[in-house]
């Protein structure tokens, strides 16, 4: 394994576009195309406004589907670049391509996905970055495959060098038994250009799959401030455990060793399928494109809130709520269905 590969560019650095996998009839949204689709085109339309999106789409006829939905969501086509790739999910944050520069020039690295852990069969979305790059879609841009099982939403960095994980999934026996933290941690840094590595130990979202992705808990808007959900409510089932994670965020120090400056977003109500079964509904899964954030929103009176929050968070770009409802009875959210690709990629 190549350990010395690059660094990892912060999600808010200059994007050359950002991927999605648009759901289809072979995947578990077959039952809920007609309110996913929308959600997707209302995606795809923000980012096209900004910069490129990579739409990966089952075969021909799913992409003359798909153009046909983004025209008459009035979507800037110039910006699309639809890829017919067969997957077996849409959840491309945690199966794409994790870009790093080296030497100032972009690196493809292709982790293993087993699907959170062996959790769901990932046999094509595993494969999905090595046979995007075989069909030139990246360029001249270089892959690396990388043995080390991990996902994009996992990870979080800040451009300085940090990296902030959770020890619940990086840990998990499921993913990489053969390594311990240390382990983890030095071929991280190796990788993706981090020498300083932040656990959190706790931190959970019912209805969550993901062993605590630190995109549905904790999120960077900057080297010095971080983001994240907290519960004001003691009677919630997570309030408990999301305040130990609060108290280990204001322990946390910065890249210069001081204390980071906290942004807690609002607790939405709990949202739940039809069988009852409490929903993984997190405002930190937020998407950063060029010039703006996208951020998802649950019907929610605090989705008013929410944005108004991440307006202080990043106050130089253009705040965006995207519903979201759909995304989460297949138990993720907005940052889940997207990966960005730094610039120089596409």
């Amino acid at each position: 394994m190549n350990t010395s590969s690059g660094s990892l560019p912060p999600e808010w650095a200059p994007q050359s576009g950002v991927i999605l996998t648009w759901p289809h009839k072979r995947s578990d949204w077959k039952d809920l195309l007609s309110e996913v689709e929308p959600v997707y085109a209302q995606l795809a339309g923000h980012i096209a406004a900004r910069e490129k999106v990579l739409i990966h789409c089952w075969d021909a006829e799913h992409a003359k589907h798909v153009d046909r939905v983004l025209k008459a969501a009035g979507t800037y086509l110039p910006n699309v670049m639809l890829h017919m790739l067969p997957t077996n999910d849409t959840w491309i944050r945690d199966y794409g391509p994790i870009t790093v520069l080296r030497e100032g020039k972009p690196l493809l690295l292709d982790f293993i996905f087993n699907g959170w852990g062996d959790k769901f069969p990932a046999p094509l979305d595993n494969e999905t970055t090595q046979r995007t790059h075989r069909d030139d879609v990246f360029g001249t841009t270089p892959l690396l495959p990388v043995n080390l099982v991990l996902e994009g939403g996992s990870i979080e960095v800040d451009g300085h060098g940090t990296l902030l994980t959770t020890s619940q999934c990086l840990l998990t026996p499921t993913r990489n038994p053969h390594l311990d933290r240390r382990q983890v941690e030095t071929t991280l840094r190796g990788l993706l250009g981090t020498p300083r590595v932040l656990w959190l130990e706790h931190g959970h979202l019912a209805g969550d799959d993901t062993d605590s992705h630190i995109d549905t808990l904790a999120r960077f808007c900057d080297p010095r401030t971080i983001t994240y959900v907290a519960c004001d409510d003691p009677g919630d089932e997570h309030y408990a455990d999301l305040k130990l994670m609060e108290a280990e965020l204001q322990n946390f120090r910065d890249y210069q060793g001081q204390p980071y400056r906290l942004i807690p977003l609002p607790w939405p109500a709990a949202k739940r399928d039809a069988d009852g079964r409490r929903l993984p509904a997190s405002y930190a899964n937020f998407l950063i494109i060029n010039g703006a954030v996208l951020v998802p929103t649950y019907d929610d009176p605090a989705d008013a809130d929410v944005l108004r929050r991440l307006q202080g968070g990043f106050p130089d770009r253009e705040i965006i709520g995207v519903p979201c409802l759909p995304l989460i009875k297949q138990n993720g959210s907005l940052h889940c269905i997207t990966m960005q690709l730094p610039a120089g990629v596409l």
